[in-house]
């Protein structure tokens, strides 16, 4: 964090104060449900006030990362640096200089401030009587019947010609909607660790008695059932090139090593003793003191499916958060792209973990900033609801996402386990506050943000078998799915989502959901998320939810960019632009049946093509790994990439790379390039059709 006073970047003293005209900046999403003001903050109280700053080119995120992600694209894969996206996004010295200017012509010393090494945040420690009178508001305590307190402001305004500059303020008008529970254990919503009816994988109470047999898989899901479903016959062998593929978990939530090896003690005894690349992002620890269900289910389901379907690829857990704070989606972020951090705390205290934490047995060290490099893929099976955050903190939230896939990781979230409902089957009232007796559809987040993969979930139908097609699952969770009442639909997405709305319109009005065309629908993509077997607190369990779908899908995307590594391409990056592209369709599979009742409807209906319910397609493994040969998910012209020299009496000689250990899917045909060189050194290409079961070591082709 840098001082502005003397640095290069500081402006000669402002003229003294003088009449400026206010403009609205930002308003509370929606009023506090069972909260109700108490009294005026302390007008001394300190607070950490931190100034986001507008980034540069921020209006061209879509297009800079299709441009990389797009099959269709000329700069497909061609990701940036970390150090290329700083730069790219950094505010403008003019940003930075008409904040600084207002907030010390405002009453504020220049050596007050401070701003962070991406540029990106000016902070300032002031009293609530300063801040009220720079944002011409004030702030209140709240209050619940349980005790909790929270401050905040309803709105807060800011000069119109600094407004530009400004993308938003905290803490004003974030909100914690939901108590602490009785238990006292968590503190704030930031908590994703924490036991709640949002995250976490849904336990049955059935008996589990294990028959690996893939007969079972309508009723047991295992290790075996799923390489059935998606047809996978991949080992790693980019291991060492391919070694950045995480899950996150938050504390407390935690595996426990007896847990894995009993799991792979019956399902994949080469992992006996094999553990996860801990990352321990903010003083966390991967406790042992709580175990129970709802402490080690998530986890334990995360690592045991994600381990067992890419070894011997080692897995890197992402742990965050301390045990007493707990952690927010931004602090996994900020560990991953130390850009995102700010100086004290600079994440919101309302969502967030904040370190250093002052609380006793706390974490008392520096936030983790970039202390682990952007992984190739992230999977995480939490989530929140969207009415939980503003507008602003999800749109920076999600431009993250967006930086993430420029540098090529694939970021995937599980859409949640309750429908067209909320956490915990929580639906929204008519001013869209979260309401138990509300009707109003309430979509996740950070689902519903763009620049990320919304995993749903499906299941192999009761009797039916994997050659079976799966359904929407409807067992013990329903797929989460819907449309955001905050982002706008990407391009990528356009006439998918129209063709939904056109062709299969729902029963049901605006007033129900968002039904205006305009915004993002979710999930994606979907995977099996139904019937799961786990090892859990040394007996085995069954569970559901899309906590499972998610790091499935992430680890077929593992073995993608396992091919494409071998092969020395990169990481696939952000796939959402190929799941939409009909150049792709044939490595879908498309769900038609099943639907995600909730807030008292039936929900959406799965249909053909792209539905609320589980999004585009669900993954069909060759066509997505075999037809792509080495390179997964690519140029749509670029299927099959092999070199070879050329001679004018001798015939091409090729043969199928050793990587590529599966024969290709007789679905497919196939297109092969012949690049060679003439004797007049020019580059010929040569493309031919080539039926899969010809392609084989020795294969001759006789010359032109």
């Amino acid at each position: 964090m840098l001082s502005l006073c003397g640095a290069a970047l500081a402006a000669p003293s402002p003229p003294s104060r003088r009449a400026v005209t206010h403009v609205l900046h930002e308003k509370r999403a929606m009023d506090p449900v069972d909260w109700e003001i108490s009294h005026r903050l302390d007008p001394d109280k300190v607070l950490p006030m931190r100034f986001g700053l507008t980034q540069s080119n921020l209006h061209r995120v879509e297009e800079l990362l299709m441009e990389v992600s797009h099959p269709e694209s000329a700069k497909y894969g061609q990701h940036y640096t970390p150090s290329e996206v700083v730069d790219l996004f950094a505010p403008s010295d003019e940003t930075i200089s008409a904040v600084t200017n207002w907030l010390v012509e405002a009453g504020i010393a220049r050596d007050r401030l401070r701003i962070s090494g991406n540029k990106g945040w000016l902070s300032v420690h002031a009293t609530t009587a300063e801040v009220e009178d720079l944002l011409k508001t004030e702030y209140h305590v709240y209050t619940h019947p349980s005790g909790d307190q929270q401050f905040g402001c309803h709105n807060y305004s800011v000069p119109a010609h600094v407004r530009e500059h400004i993308d938003l303020i905290r803490p004003t008008v974030q909100f914690n909607h939901r108590a602490t529970p009785q238990n006292g254990l968590r503190k704030r919503m930031g908590g994703l660790g924490m036991p709640n009816g949002r995250n976490g994988p849904k336990k049955s109470d059935k008996a589990v008695t294990i028959t690996p047999s893939l007969d079972n898989c309508d009723t047991l899901i295992t290790l075996d059932c799923l390489r059935a479903l998606y047809d996978v016959n991949y080992t790693p062998v980019a291991t060492a090139k391919n070694s950045r593929d995480a899950n996150v978990e938050f504390t407390p939530q935690a595996f426990l090593g007896p847990d894995l090896d009993l799991f792979f003690g019956n399902f994949s005894p080469s992992l006996v003793g094999v553990r996860p690349v801990n990352v321990l992002i903010d003083g966390a620890v991967v406790q042992t003191t709580q175990q129970s269900f709802d402490f080690n289910g998530e986890s334990d389901l995360d690592l045991e499916y994600a381990m067992g379907l890419t070894a011997p690829q080692t897995i890197t857990l992402l742990q965050t958060g301390d045990i007493v704070e707990g952690a927010g989606f931004d602090n996994w972020l900020d560990a991953v792209d130390g850009s995102f951090c700010t100086f004290e705390g600079g994440d919101d205290p309302t969502q967030d973990g904040i370190y250093p934490d002052t609380a006793k047995g706390g974490f008392k060290g520096p936030e983790s900033c970039g202390i682990v490099a952007p992984q190739f893929v992230v999977s995480v099976s939490y989530g929140q609801d969207e009415a939980s955050v503003t507008p602003a903190f999800a749109n920076r939230q999600c431009t993250e996402y967006a930086k993430l896939g420029m540098l090529g990781t694939t970021v995937l979230y599980s859409s949640g386990d309750d429908g067209v409902a909320g956490g915990g089957g929580v639906c929204l009232n008519a001013k869209h506050q979260t309401s138990n007796r509300g009707t109003v559809f309430n979509p996740g987040f950070p689902v519903t943000c763009p620049f990320l993969t919304a995993v749903g979930a499906t299941q192999v139908n009761p009797g039916s078998t994997v050659n079976d097609p799966e359904g929407a699952c409807e067992q013990v969770i329903f797929s989460g799915g819907g449309f955001s009442n905050i982002f706008p639909m990407p391009s990528y997405q356009a006439a998918a989502v129209s063709g939904f709305l056109t062709n299969h319109k729902p029963p049901f009005t605006a007033a129900q959901f968002n039904n205006s065309g305009t915004v993002r629908g979710f999930p994606d993509l979907s995977a099996n998320g139904a019937n799961y077997v786990i090892g859990i607190d040394g007996a085995f369990s069954l569970v559901f939810g899309t906590s499972a779908s998610s790091p499935v899908v992430g680890s077929l995307i593992t073995l993608i960019n396992d091919a494409r590594l071998a092969a020395g391409k990169k990481s696939v990056g952000f796939i959402n632009p190929s799941i939409y592209s009909s150049s792709f369709a044939s490595a879908f599979n498309d769900i038609t049946s099943g639907g995600n009742q909730g807030c008292g409807t039936a929900g959406f209906t799965a249909t053909t093509g792209w539905d609320p319910v589980t999004g585009e397609y669900i993954v069909l493994f060759p066509p997505c790994w075999a037809l792509h040969g080495t390179l997964g998910f690519i140029n749509k012209t670029e299927y099959v990439r092999l070199i070879f020299s050329y001679s004018p009496t001798s015939s091409l000689l090729f043969g199928r790379p050793s990587y590529l250990n599966s024969a290709l899917s007789p679905l497919v045909t196939p297109r092969i390039f012949l690049n060679f060189h003439n004797s007049q050194n020019h580059n010929i290409q040569l493309a031919l059709d080539v039926d899969p079961p010809s392609l084989v070591d020795g294969t001759s082709i006789s010359p032109f």
